[in-house]
């Protein structure tokens, strides 16, 4: 399993086209299982893609847009009906084959988009962002059924996303993808906790990573306006110098928990109410923070907010925004 992981327009749906054909390079060779198949058509490449739209047949059953890519590889009758009953078996849609895709939920849609995709054996499918149009509740079903669905094909699967979570839930590998350049690729978990740069750090956290200048002097870490910690742990030996600072928006804080957290003067600008959590906007000295609190707050905008933030939880960047000591909590993860 493979998550291409970036914002709109950061080349997710680019490198599908090209990996299925869609597309031809300007520059550089597209290989396959070793084969260079830069010029070979989309026929003739085991490729399926599944779109955030719903591509099904309005006129015709589940059955017959399931069954209609083997149909034109000229499959027996046999052959097909084989294959769509195990496809719809394990999407879930075998009680719905003579139904037309109009009388399904978004989500049976989807699956029936996916098991049209399944049925053509390919050694590779493409799913350009599948749940972006499911309503929440079939979402989160999706999520839970599709890497289930992944592991018994044995396909090799591209999934693309604009969802730092939904890349943690997938699994497998991540790369993650801004103006149309991976910056990273590794297994998720790797992916996450220790992100290159910040570029791939802010890619890979919603809301994106917060950051603030950082001086090292001596032994202690200088953050922004002149919040001081004693450098201790692997930042002990972290040369003098200028560096940027990094944390997760759900690392941020409005009540002290420790005698080592870091305090910072912000002013709130906007909360958001997300039912169990909020969603703080602060500035602080120009710079704009996000903080995830868990629980409800209702606090008067504008107000003068100590925000607390522990330094195991600060990914330390060079000046060129290149990771040079992840946070400590991760070390052990």
């Amino acid at each position: 399993m493979n998550v291409l992981l970036g914002p709109t327009q950061s080349g997710k749906t680019s490198l599908m086209r090209l990996m299925a054909g869609l597309d031809v390079p300007t520059k550089g060779r597209v290989f396959w299982e070793g084969n260079d198949v830069t010029g070979h058509r989309v026929q003739d490449r085991k490729v399926a893609m599944v779109y955030q739209q719903f591509i099904n047949y309005p006129s015709m059953s589940v059955y017959d847009n399931i069954a209609s890519p083997l149909r034109l590889m000229k499959k027996t009758t046999a052959e097909i009906d084989k294959a769509v009953r195990q496809a719809a078996d394990l999407m879930q849609l075998s009680p719905f084959l003579e139904r037309k895709p109009l009388e399904l939920s978004g989500g049976q849609q989807q699956r029936c988009a996916l098991a049209r995709a399944l049925v053509k054996n390919a050694g590779l499918v493409l799913l350009d962002e599948p749940l972006a149009n499911l309503d929440y509740k079939l979402r989160e079903e999706m999520r839970v059924e599709i890497p289930k669905i992944f592991e018994e094909s044995g396909a090799v699967f591209v999934y693309a996303t604009t969802e730092p979570e939904e890349a943690l839930l997938l699994g497998g590998n991540t790369a993650t993808l801004w103006e149309g350049r991976i910056t990273q690729f590794d297994r998720t978990p790797t992916v996450y906790r220790q992100p290159k740069d910040a570029t791939t750090a802010r890619v890979f956290s919603d809301p994106p990573m917060n950051f603030l200048g950082l001086r090292k002097v001596g032994s202690e870490l200088i953050f922004g306006s002149g919040e001081i910690a004693q450098a201790s742990g692997n930042l002990a030996s972290l040369a003098d110098g200028t560096y940027l600072a990094g944390f997760r928006p759900n690392h941020v804080e409005i009540t002290k928990h420790s005698d080592t957290d870091l305090m910072f003067d912000t002013n709130l600008v906007v909360t958001e109410l997300t039912g169990s959590e909020t969603f703080v906007h602060l500035d602080y000295s120009g710079d704009k923070w996000v903080g995830l609190i868990h629980g409800v707050h209702s606090i008067e905008l504008g107000t003068s907010l100590p925000t607390y933030v522990n330094p195991a939880h600060i990914y330390i960047f060079n000046e060129t925004g290149a990771l040079v000591a992840p946070a400590a909590y991760t070390v052990a993860a």
